[in-house]
């Protein structure tokens, strides 16, 4: 049986206590509280709001960018937006009543939603079902952490507006930093299925062990309460995963620390995040231009600085820009 939505975030926001506990030499089988808090701090040190009354930044509707949304989607007057609900903030997580879908992502998707006058859906799936929900046209468009690719530009158009940025976190104080292959070798790094970042470590320990150093022991983890737990146990040295929720995570611990960041598409191309619907529906147009809109009124640097984001921001929305590079055979 899978764990409560709460315990899952509360897990990924707050494991000082069991990290404090093992390093004290306490008991691992030791209870703690799972109860999510209220509020907790962003990187830039920002107070956040857990809570379901998220007060969401909005902006004004532009009547010329809603005019390029396809009728199909205009007439039925909701944006269905569909999310990978991960257990990690700052990006797609429950709020305290264990409904309320918040995050950065869905601050986007409201600012998007507000500039073309459609009012926002959360559609909360697992990752392999945002693709499904997406080919069926069951949704309008994800915005959920979705990396630019090569394979995914072939059934997917893409409107840009973050960077890509993976991170390494460890245990604080380990001495250890990563700022490239060989600087895996011989670890035990744990990282989701079916992700990019899945993709490099493979391809990462891949050289590694063509150029005769140590493999890496790579581990397996889907939820942020199972890999943290195995972080805080030592049954793995680093965890590789989306940078925003890593850093995010370090600052409630205050027992882990990113040692390392590394572009999601690879040593090649600058990764980036976008907003991803299918391919020549007609959508990405407005969705390019909403996102355009509020990177110049300002509400989208407002979004991104409440979670703490503001360095990963992008200047511009483009469409379809270079991706992660095709998998080699």
């Amino acid at each position: 049986m899978s764990l409560p939505r709460r315990a899952l975030v509360a897990a990924a926001l707050s494991l000082t206590t069991a990290l404090t506990l093992s390093a004290c030499g306490s008991s691992p089988s030791a209870s703690t509280d799972t109860a999510a808090p209220k509020g907790t701090t962003a990187p830039n040190g920002v107070s956040v709001n857990l809570t379901p009354d998220q007060k969401r930044i909005t902006t004004p509707k532009v009547d010329a960018i809603a005019a390029l949304v396809p009728e199909e989607i205009r007439k039925k007057g909701t944006l269905a937006v569909v999310d990978s609900l991960g257990t990690i903030p700052p990006l797609d997580f429950y709020a305290t009543d264990d409904k309320t879908v918040i995050g950065v992502e869905s601050d986007i998707a409201t600012l998007i939603g507000n500039v073309i006058g459609l009012k926002v859906e959360f559609n909360p799936v697992s990752w392999e079902n945002v693709f499904v929900g997406l080919d069926s046209g069951k949704y309008d468009v994800g915005i959920t952490n979705i990396t630019v690719t090569e394979a995914r530009k072939e059934k997917y158009d893409f409107a840009t507006y973050r960077l890509d940025v993976l991170g390494f976190e460890a245990k604080k104080g380990s001495g250890w930093k990563v700022s490239g292959p060989k600087d895996v070798a011989g670890h035990t790094i744990a990282v989701t299925s079916g992700t990019n970042q899945e993709k490099l470590l493979v391809s990462w320990n891949e050289e590694n062990v063509k150029a005769g150093l140590k493999p890496v022991d790579i581990k397996y983890f889907q939820n942020s309460a199972d890999y943290y737990l195995a972080l805080s146990s030592g049954r793995i040295d680093a965890y590789l995963g989306p940078n925003p929720s890593l850093a995010f995570h370090a600052v409630q611990t205050g027992e882990t620390e990113v040692i390392g960041t590394y572009s999601g598409g690879g040593a090649d191309v600058l990764g980036k995040i976008a907003a991803t619907t299918k391919k020549d529906n007609g959508f990405v147009k407005a969705l390019n231009e909403a996102i355009n809109e509020i990177i110049k009124n300002g509400t989208y640097e407002q979004a991104l600085k409440r979670w703490g984001l503001e360095n990963e921001g992008v200047k511009t929305s483009e469409i379809n820009p270079p991706g992660l590079p095709k998998t080699k055979p």
